[in-house]
């Protein structure tokens, strides 16, 4: 049987006992419905899984008697950015959810001329915190040990002008590219940004190539937005990084 895991963003020691937070416990209580002396593993950051035994104090409350490590070594040796155009709903959530999977170290959210629904307001930070809750699921069950960054929201030309693409490859997906993720000189980090529905607009394209970036194509037929990024995160995981 599979043991439960979960983040949780503490300090761990073999035979220390935390508390764990609320969403913690509801996901372990709630949801899965564990019993008391349950088996479970945490990961906060080390290079592994803390294992360990889960104590119920009451309904909604439990703690966690950290028994071992495990070393794990699930991250890639590929740092990858992703500055991802804000999408509808559960596009969103699956572009997210998949770049965990595929060893994304850093996420931005930005807000594009042709992002159909960006959060505003209050609703930003409630937003923020729900992307955030995706990409720690996503992380407990692809055996990731870190947690990947999700940056505050922000506009793309905000994001552009305070940028230094010459640091590292910067990749632009785009339909029109002239090169393959082949022809990208990534070495152990790399930038890849994705547009939202209806893709960039023609000045965002030019104002990221006067910046630096670099476009890149994925093959003759377009892709969605949710599916965009995901491809070719595979790619490039397979052709420097870890995957395959």
């Amino acid at each position: 049987m599979r043991v439960p895991r979960a983040h949780i963003d503490t300090d761990l020691a073999v035979g220390n006992r935390v508390t764990l937070p609320d969403t913690t416990a509801h996901h372990f209580l709630r949801v899965l419905r564990l019993p008391d002396g349950a088996a479970i593993r945490l990961f906060n950051g080390a290079a592994g899984d803390w294992h360990g035994r889960l104590e119920v104090e009451g309904k909604q409350r439990a703690a966690a008697v950290i028994e071992s490590f495990e070393t794990r070594a699930t991250e890639s040796p590929l740092e990858l950015t992703l500055i991802q155009g804000i999408s509808r709903g559960q596009r969103m959530d699956y572009t997210l959810e998949k770049s965990v999977e595929l060893g994304v170290a850093h996420i931005i959210p930005v807000v594009m001329e042709r992002t159909q629904a960006a959060p505003a307001g209050e609703r930003i930070a409630k937003k923020a915190r729900h992307w955030q809750g995706v990409i720690a699921a996503s992380a407990a069950q692809s055996g990731r040990t870190r947690l990947p960054t999700l940056a505050a929201q922000c506009s793309f030309r905000e994001w552009l002008t305070q940028t230094d693409t010459t640091a590292r490859p910067h990749v632009l997906l785009d339909p029109t590219g002239h090169r393959a993720p082949g022809e990208i000189a990534a070495t152990t980090g790399l930038t890849l940004i994705a547009g939202p529905e209806g893709g960039f607009s023609p000045a965002e394209r030019d104002a990221a190539y006067t910046a630096g970036c670099e476009g890149i194509r994925l093959g003759p037929r377009t892709l969605r937005t949710e599916t965009a990024a995901v491809a070719a995160l595979a790619l490039l995981q397979g052709l420097y990084g870890d995957l395959g």
